[in-house]
Formats: structure tokens, sequence, C-alpha cells
């Protein structure tokens, strides 16, 4: 109480000091932080907007403030004085400073700094026309030990033009314009309790966050001394600190600066609720996402990828007949391998991605050694189901472990998982988009959930009776089936093939051929020689032996493009100007590595094959700038298409005009567009 006192105490003199220097304030020429008022173009054209610079100029050891003071100090205070027909914003402020001085916390500029303030101009003035700006400013100025109020009257006479900017005068503005905090495209959520304020912030792991500091406008909620506390849960950032000791007023809506260190920020508007990691993004938008990946994975099981694998386990539910107890534990025992895989392949995609690494699933087919061992394998299988050799513990041994074809099960499920990550199915692009977003564990929880998916047909074979009934009996018709059975496997090998060629060109495909001949000559010779069988462990044996002694022959890996969307360009309004003068549509997308939505809409949407392949076939041109640094030029399309940031949509038809897309993307929408 006593701290508070002494707190309000010190607040209430420096506004007392303040308002007796405001009724004589210096002359200009006296002030301590010296003001100039200019505008990027002296020439405007009618009916546009122009922005307008307070530059803010203090001597060394002075200060000025912020919009929220702090615990102390007031912000410059503005009075316009404009002819009829024109019109300012509100002044966009750079990101503050820290400065404590004798327990009071204060939000300060400490070096030269500019207020930026847009300036409309009506359609009605006429070419030629002058008009004068009159502007009144009021601020206080300090150093450490004393506080000064200050004020000056600036003046500026404008020329209505065509609106032609100097290559000076544009360099100028834009330096300040990436002083700016740049708006943050993800809404935020607060909660105040038990005397504390949570604030999640929507903001990708990969974005280093040390030293992160909440610069409240929003006065009254939270107590600017106070300590603020950092973590992470996935990609949402949480800041806590101390509501504030007196005079707590509970918000609409909280708002500020997110300050990440030298000069960056980020703008953020935070609504009350729930802050606590993964509930920021909502349960109900969780559980959409988990039901996607399930429904996803269920899908799977019709997938050309898929299915030759999936075959292998219809051999097995055939080979079980109608053993409830079998059936069961085989059902588990699948399930179980599918749904380790997936985690496994998920977590490792996390790992790598939260390493830095621009990966994706599937990632691990993007090794040609991991190709080449696939290759192995799925041949040797395939070569088993033609009846080239026998194979104990798979198909119809059913002893891979001791425990009567559990292990046959699981090693199927895992197989199965594992060449299943190419396909990627209805709903599960926008599952899996979602879940590289989301806080880990519910990530880990989609990926769960697609490999619960996937093995739900046999899950369900294996407890419902009543399907399986339906399941024919063994009998000699297994000999026939098996064989059929071999034709996509080895459809498989030939897949596998052309992905190992479209990795490593034509040397990799004559690798993986001779490969795959080895391998038909081994395993008849093995097969003439032992009539019981090989065991899968051998099999597994010889593959990892294989992959090690060819993984140094390899070719490397050819280049690929770094884009997602092949043909994709970087943003330029030249560009897009070509490119609409060719009579081409053009999408164009404006995204930042720290903005979740435009990561979330560029996996579940964007890059989506369907939606690829309708823009190729349309001949539309994909643009993509990326304001993740605050680059001025994009910073001022934004703004000429009425956004302050990311993300934002444009689709230009053909010979029209720009269609502004919603901020939460579907790939119907996008195909849409072009239909």
């Amino acid at each position: 109480m006593r701290a508070t006192s002494s707190l309000m105490a010190k607040s209430f003199l420096i506004f007392i000091l303040a308002m007796i220097g405001a009724f004589c304030a210096p002359v200009a020429a006296q002030n301590n932080i010296l003001a100039t008022l200019d505008a990027e173009t002296r020439s405007p054209a009618a009916g546009s907007t122009v922005m307008l610079a307070i530059e803010m100029r203090p001597k060394p050891g002075w200060h000025g403030y912020w919009k929220n003071p702090g615990d102390a100090g007031f912000a410059a205070d503005l009075k316009w004085n404009l002819p009829k027909g024109l019109s300012v914003g509100l002044p966009r402020f750079p990101v503050p400073e820290r400065l404590v001085v004798q327990g009071l916390m204060n939000h300060v500029f400490n070096g030269n700094h500019a207020l930026l303030v847009p300036l409309t101009i009506s359609a009605d003035f006429a070419t030629g026309t002058q008009v004068d700006l009159k502007l009144i400013g009021d601020w206080l100025a300090c150093t450490d030990e004393v506080c000064v109020p200050e004020r000056a009257e600036m003046a500026l006479k404008l020329t209505i033009g065509q609106g032609a900017i100097a290559a000076g005068d544009r360099a100028r503005f834009d330096q300040w314009r990436t002083k700016l905090p740049r708006p943050l495209g993800s809404p935020a959520k607060f909660a105040v309790e038990a005397g504390r304020v949570r604030i999640g912030i929507p903001f990708p792991a990969s974005i280093a966050t040390q030293g992160a500091w909440f610069f409240a406008s929003t006065d009254k909620v939270l107590s600017y001394l106070g300590p603020q506390k950092a973590t992470r849960a996935g990609d949402m950032l949480v800041i806590e600190t101390r509501k504030t000791d007196f005079g707590y007023v509970r918000p609409e809506k909280l708002e500020g600066v997110l300050a990440l260190g030298n000069g960056k920020g980020f703008e953020i508007s935070a609504a009350p609720g729930a802050v606590a990691g993964a509930e920021q993004f909502g349960m109900i938008a969780i559980l959409a996402a988990l039901g996607g990946a399930v429904l996803g994975g269920l899908i799977l099981n019709v997938m050309p990828c898929v299915f030759p694998v999936i075959s292998l386990k219809a051999i097995s539910l055939a080979k079980s007949g109608g053993d409830r107890t079998a059936a069961r534990r085989d059902a588990l025992a699948y399930t179980a391998g599918v749904i380790f895989t997936c985690l496994t392949l998920g977590g490792g995609l996390l790992v790598l991605r939260a390493a830095g690494m621009a990966v994706g699933w599937a990632f691990q087919l993007q090794d040609p050694r991991i190709i080449f061992a696939l290759l192995v394998l799925v041949t040797a299988i395939a070569l088993n189901l033609a009846g080239l050799f026998h194979l104990r513990g798979f198909g119809g041994g059913q002893e891979l472990a001791s425990k009567g074809g559990a292990g046959g099960s699981f090693w199927t499920g895992v197989l199965a998982a594992f060449v299943a990550t190419p396909c990627t199915g209805p709903f599960m692009a926008a599952a899996l988009g979602a879940a590289l977003v989301l806080p880990t564990a519910a990530a880990l929880a989609i990926f769960a959930g697609l490999g619960l998916g996937l093995a739900l047909p046999f899950l369900v074979l294996g407890f419902v009776p009543a399907f399986r009934k339906h399941v024919p009996k063994p009998g000699p018709w297994m000999a026939r089936f098996q064989k059929w059975m071999s034709i996509p496997m080895f459809l498989t090998t030939a897949a596998l093939l052309w992905i190992l060629a479209r990795q490593t060109g034509i040397d990799g495909f004559v690798f993986g051929a001779l490969g795959v001949l080895l391998v038909c000559g081994v395993l008849w010779f093995a097969g003439k020689k032992q009539p019981l069988g090989l065991s899968f462990g051998v099999l597994l044996l010889g593959v990892a032996g294989a992959t090690a002694i060819s993984a140094p022959l390899l070719p490397a890996v050819i280049a690929k493009r770094p884009i997602a969307i092949e043909g994709a360009e970087a943003f330029t309004e030249a560009r897009l100007s070509r490119l609409r003068g060719q009579g081409r549509p053009v999408f164009a997308y404006f995204t930042a590595d720290w903005c979740v939505t435009c990561k979330v809409n560029e996996k579940a949407a964007i890059e989506r094959d369907e939606v690829i392949k309708a823009f190729n076939a349309r001949n539309v041109a994909v643009l993509i700038g990326d304001w993740t640094n605050g680059d001025p030029v994009l910073g001022r399309f934004l703004e000429a298409n009425g956004r302050s940031g990311v993300p934002l949509y444009l689709f230009y038809p053909k010979g029209k005009e720009a269609q502004v897309l919603p901020q939460v993307l579907t790939p119907g929408m996008l195909t849409a567009l072009v239909e």
C-alpha cells in the first residue's frame, strides 16, 4: 500500500508540473525536443491520401513519450487547423522503449523519431490549389532528473498536383515506416484473474522472442512496472504480468505493442477469453482438426499409395478366419503400429521445424536412402506374395513375433503408415496444416488421430463380429488372392523407382533398377535353398545392410524449387502490372513468417494440390509478398488496399479489378475463383 501511495504521489507531482508549464510553454527555439512537419509529397493529388511526418529530435539526454506514457509523463497532443476538404487520421507511433526513473516505468523515445499521420484530400480540389496546414503540438520533454512541458507551432504549404514523390522523400518516409510496429494478422486473447493479466498472442515458435515486452496502449489494466514473464505453448506466446494496483478498469479489448528488441514490434489487439496454450486456438478448432485427421486417415485406406500395404492386412484377416481373440489382438497390434509411426513421424516433423528446417509431411521420403530401403523391402514383399519365395512371419507365416501374429500385424501397421505419408487425401491438408501451428500436445493428438483413422476399418473388423462375419473363411482361394495382391505391390515398386528418378535423375533410376534385379536374384536363390522360408527379421537385416552399403553410392539429390507453388514469383507492382497487361488472371497474397493465420491458410488452402492444378489449368499467375521484415514497399501497397498488415489475399480476374478475399481461406473458395 505504501508503494502504491508513493507511485501515485510521484505521478501526481509530474502531472502538476506539466500543467503549470503548459500555460507558460517556451518558444520552439528553446525546446529540448525540436519538431518539424513534413509531407511525403508537396504536390499531392486530389482524392488521395498523403503521409505526413512530425519529426521529433530530442537533444542528448532528453526523451519524449509514447502514446501511453506509462506511470508518468504525457504523450504529444496535436491540434490541427486544416482547410475544408482536408482531414487527418490518428498518428502512428514507433515502437517505444522502457525507462525506469525513481520507481516509475516510462514508455519513451530516446532518439530521433517521427509520428506518421495520414492526410486525406478531397477530390473536389482543382489542380494548382494551395492549401495551408497548421499544427500546434504540446509534449513533455524529460531527462532522468527534470521534465519541461514544450510547445511548437508548425506549418506546411501543399499544392494540389499529380502526387509525384521524389526518391529522397520516399526513402526518408520508408525509413520511418520501418520503425512502426506491424499489425499482427491473428487475434489475441487476454484474461485477468487473481491479480494477474495473461495475454495469449499467436506467434510462430520459429520466431525468437527473447526479451519480449508488451507495451499496453489501453490504460488502467496492467502494472507498467510489474515484471513480465513470457512463456511458450507451441505457436502461442503467453505474456503474464501484474494487474494495476489502482484505478483498474476492465476493458472490452486490450491493445498495445509486443516489442522484440532492435526496434521491432507488433500491434496487438486482444479480446477477453481463456489464455492457456491450446485453448487459445479454440477447442472447437482443435476438435475440428482432429476430426479431419481421423476422417482423412480413414479415406487414406482407398488411396493408391496405401492400398498395396492394406492388401497385406486383408490377407491376414482372411487367414485368421472367425477367431475372435486373434482378430482383436491383430486389430489392436495393427492400430498400435499405425499410431506409433504417425506419432514418430509427426514428432520428428515438429522437432525439425522447431530447428528451423522447412520440412513438411512425408519429409522422410525426401531422402533417397529411405526410398531405396523401401524399394528393396516392397520388392521383397511383392516377390513373397507372388510365390517366388516363402517369408515366415509375414502374410501366412504369422511368426514375426513370438505372440501368435501380433508382431506381424504391428509391423504391417508400421509399413502402412510409413508409405501412406505421400498421400494427402480429403480433409488431411487442413488438419495437418493446423497441426504445424498448434501447441505440441494438440499437434501430436492430430497425428495420432490420422493414424487412428487409417487403422479404423481393421479395428472395427476386429471388434464388431457382425462385420467380421462377412470376411471369407480360409480356403484354397487364398493362394490365388495372395498372388493377385502382389500386383499392387509391384506397382508400388514402380512408383518408388519413379520417385527415386525424380529425386536423383536417370542415374538414380538405373541404380534403383539394378537394386531391384539384385534383390530378385538373391531372394529367388534363398527361396530355393530354404524351403521353410526366410524369417522377417533376416529380411529386415538384409534391407538395412543393402541400404547401408548402397547409401554412399546413391546419386545426389537434384535441387528443387524452394517455393511450394511451382512458378510463383515474388510480388512487385511492376510484375503485377505486366501480368495484367498480358491478360493473365493473378492471385497475389501477402504473408509473413510471424503470422500464424497466414501459415494456416497456406497449408490448409493455398498449397493444396487441387488449388495448384486449378490455377495451372487457367494460367493463373501467383505472386507472393513476404512482409516478414516489414518491407516498406509492400507496406505502402497494403495501405493502398486498405490494410495495415497481413494477411491480404487479392484475385485479379482477366481484365477486371482486384477482388479482396476473406482472411480465412478454403480450397473451394480458391478453386471457385477460376471455374
